[in-house]
């Protein structure tokens, strides 16, 4: 019972920990934007405040392990200074990457032990991706030529080094240094120095020239809203998801006993139980953005405001979605941008197998991570085919349409929740235990159609958006007016804190 209790207590405390700082963070947001506004104060008073409160949130949460936020983020300031535009991304990069994964692994593999530690390494997870796209936005903007540039670079160009208290602002700001969302630097240099609502028109002489200052929207709206869908995720992950556990799929007995219609079914179901953690906690660092007025995105097309400039998941489109890249383009938005730009779009070779490596270690060092993303490549693939030799067949009449759509929805789903098994169980056994049981039944066929189906070759950079983790879908991007380029977010770590608990826990149980 004694043990019991222990592990209960480990499994929630991480949760409300996070809870309780982010509700913080939230009051902080709405004091900010009421007594600290740009009308108000000067940009440097808000840097100031938004870096010490951060500081002051990592240290609460982590204790002295905060320190690795400034050690990580001071470091790679130095080697943007010395090393110099041209080439300065790279060293970034390296060292940025490096970092975190020396510290995933000593949590994980040498200070854990089993037992609960601080997952300092989740916001570290976020400033990696800040201070490795901002080295690549400032080696675009100060070294590279504009002609070289795709519009996107170009539009995220930055053309100044950054002071060191804009950059620590920047990594470290109280709204996104536990969970982001990620964001642009220009983003967020525009929201701190209150240009977010200025309207920018081209001139005769091709130079961007503010035309006037649109009125400042509200952004309650938007964060209640926000907040509602928080609580309802919370509430169905407490009440939901420990009566569905995916470890349940590996059951012995229930391998034994179960047909295939209701192991497939209860992937499905303990898969889609386990998505409310990740909607939590994604959109209450959303609503805490909105709060503090940053994350405008413009007005749609009938005037009302658009709060979702850094919003980091689509619920509605992942849980309808009928390709796996309609899937993956609602999940992990922020994240899927940060790959592209860093990755996608500067590999000269294999740029899909890159990315998909780089996402591994940038989620952690649990091997469950690697088949998971080893998994997606294969089924990233045989859907791209899939869909290039049958989807024109399946367009007219509206009936047959319907029909694929409900067939496509059905093959999505299972095939997103039998990539992300070993991503939820983390360790090597218990995922080959998964899929022996499923006797490796969509590798197999992800493989066949790889082979027996022509691949249709498309250009990188033409199609950058049809890859997995890689872009936005098109028609939500459709209306982005001249406040900036959407930009990036999220940390898994956090959410999956619960998890890796639970799991070592039984482990040890065992």
């Amino acid at each position: 019972v004694a043990t019991d209790c222990l592990a209960s207590h480990q499994i929630l405390q991480p949760l409300v920990n996070f809870v309780v700082c982010q509700l913080f963070a939230l009051l902080a947001a709405i004091w900010f934007r009421t007594y600290l506004h740009s009308s108000k104060t000067s940009s440097f008073i808000r840097h100031v405040v938004a870096t010490l409160l951060g500081l002051y949130l990592a240290l609460f949460c982590f204790g002295w392990y905060a320190l690795h936020f400034l050690v990580q983020s001071g470091i790679s300031y130095c080697i943007m200074i010395i090393i110099g535009v041209e080439n300065m991304h790279n060293y970034c990069f390296v060292f940025a990457l490096g970092y975190l994964t020396v510290c995933q692994v000593t949590r994980v593999y040498i200070f854990d032990y089993g037992q609960y530690s601080a997952d300092f390494s989740g916001p570290m997870m976020i400033i990696t991706q800040k201070i490795t796209s901002l080295a690549c936005e400032i080696h675009d903007g100060m070294f590279r030529k504009d002609e070289e540039l795709t519009s996107s670079q170009r539009d995220l160009a930055v053309r100044r080094m950054p002071s060191l208290l804009e950059y620590l602002s920047y990594n470290c700001n109280f709204m996104g240094i536990l969970a982001g969302p990620l964001c642009s630097y220009k983003d967020y240099i525009t929201f701190i120095e209150g240009r977010s609502y200025h309207m920018t028109q081209a001139g005769e002489n091709g130079k961007e020239e503010t035309q006037y200052e649109r009125t400042e929207p509200s952004p309650n709206t938007a964060v209640i809203q926000k907040l509602l869908i928080c609580g309802l995720s919370l509430l169905f992950h407490l009440t939901i998801c420990t009566t569905l556990p995916v470890e349940y799929n590996i059951d012995e007995h229930f391998q034994a006993t179960a047909s295939w219609p209701t192991k497939i079914i209860y992937l499905y179901i303990s898969l889609l139980a386990a998505r409310p953690k990740y909607y939590f906690a994604w959109t209450l660092a959303d609503a805490i953005n909105n709060a503090a007025g940053f994350g405008f995105r413009g007005y749609d097309k009938n005037g009302a405001a658009r709060w979702d400039l850094i919003s980091n998941l689509r619920i509605q489109q992942i849980e309808m979605s009928t390709s796996f890249k309609m899937f993956l383009d609602n999940w992990n938005i922020q994240t899927a941008l940060w790959l592209k730009r860093v990755c996608y779009e500067r590999t000269s070779f294999s740029p899909t197998i890159q990315t998909f490596i780089l996402s591994a270690i940038w989620h952690g060092v649990y091997p469950g991570y690697y088949l998971t993303f080893l998994t997606g490549v294969l089924m990233t693939l045989a859907a791209r085919a899939m869909r290039n030799n049958f989807r024109h067949y399946f367009i007219e009449p509206s009936q047959l349409k319907l029909f694929y759509d409900v067939i496509t929805w059905i093959v999505t789903q299972v095939a997103i929740s039998y990539t992300v098994v070993p991503f939820v169980l983390l360790s090597i056994k218990p995922s080959f235990m998964f899929y022996s049981s499923w006797y490796y039944c969509l590798h197999i066929l992800g493989i066949l159609v790889l082979l027996l189906l022509p691949v249709k070759k498309t250009q990188r950079r033409k199609n950058t958006h049809e890859n997995i983790q890689l872009s936005q879908s098109k028609k939500f991007d459709e209306g982005e007016n001249s406040l900036g380029q959407n930009s990036f977010s999220t940390t898994n770590n956090v959410c999956n804190q619960n998890q890796e608990i639970a799991s070592r826990h039984s482990s040890l149980k065992q």
